[in-house]
């Protein structure tokens, strides 16, 4: 009897147990789901701030391409800018020249022997004190040429001593700059000499012309001629030479005058040589 009292007992215990088993499996089973579920809503949320990201990243991006997209449309439209002031600038330049030209008198007085005798002294000179760099056939031509125009032979000299670097190398080529290089012996660039050479009244203009030491010295008493004529002094010629006529007005507005370092130094050396030539 006690031995089926202890059996059935024991089968009461396990089945008790199984049963405590069992529901403590069914609440694991729903903590389980409870957890899958939240674990598939973070997913989703995290897909979702993964989309949200992805499209203000793609926002950031193409932002970026507008910005950079307009900044290359303002660098265009300040090169436009640019070139429409110079391309005004020049048009008003050429203006005051072909008034220039149409003002002076058509007929001018040829030379005479006086005049031919200081031009062979002054070319003498000239090749002289450049250590035979200047040909004495250019010194002829700069004199001859200056003085019709009653502009000092020795001013142009020294400018063009200045502009080649000493040298008087009718090929020298200048540094790059903004607007281009400077060539020949009166470093005049491609955007200011076709209308100096219409303006001397010489053939077809072409560039390789600029390395031609006749041709480059008429473009420049042709230039200074105008330049003299429109100031009246040799501080705002040259300077205007050397800057341009804009650069010179912005360097005189800056120091309360237009005599810059060269124009300073071609009159000093100008002076010099002429009353060197006056005393022998």
């Amino acid at each position: 009897m006690k031995k089926w009292i202890l059996i059935s007992l024991a089968f009461i215990i396990i089945g008790t147990a199984a049963t405590v088993f069992a529901n403590e499996y069914e609440q694991l089973k729903y903590n389980y789901e409870i957890v899958q579920s939240e674990f598939e809503l973070m997913q989703g949320e995290y897909e979702q701030i993964k989309d949200i990201y992805n499209l203000v990243q793609s926002e950031n991006t193409l932002k970026l391409s507008e910005n950079k997209t307009l900044q290359q449309q303002m660098n265009e439209l300040i090169i436009i800018r640019e070139q429409e002031k110079e391309q005004f600038k020049e048009a008003i330049e050429m203006e005051r020249l072909v008034t220039f030209v149409e003002s002076k008198p058509e007929d001018e007085e040829v030379p005479g022997l006086v005049l031919w005798e200081n031009a062979n002294e002054i070319a003498d000179y000239f090749y002289e004190d450049s250590d035979g760099r200047f040909d004495r056939d250019w010194g002829l031509f700069l004199a001859m040429e200056a003085m019709q125009k009653e502009i000092d032979p020795f001013i142009v000299y020294e400018l063009l001593r200045v502009e080649t670097g000493g040298q008087f190398d009718p090929e020298v080529v200048g540094p790059q700059t903004r607007y281009g290089h400077a060539y020949g012996l009166a470093q005049f660039m491609h955007n200011t000499s076709p209308w100096i050479a219409e303006m001397a009244n010489l053939p077809e203009y072409d560039h390789d012309m600029l390395f031609d030491p006749l041709y480059s010295i008429q473009l420049a008493v042709t230039y200074l001629d105008f330049l003299y004529s429109q100031y009246g002094d040799w501080d705002h010629a040259l300077t205007a030479y050397h800057r341009g006529i804009y650069g010179m007005q912005r360097y005189k507005a800056e120091n309360g005058h237009a005599r810059s370092w060269y124009a300073a130094e071609i009159q000093e050396k100008a002076q010099g040589n002429r009353n060197l030539v006056a005393t022998n």
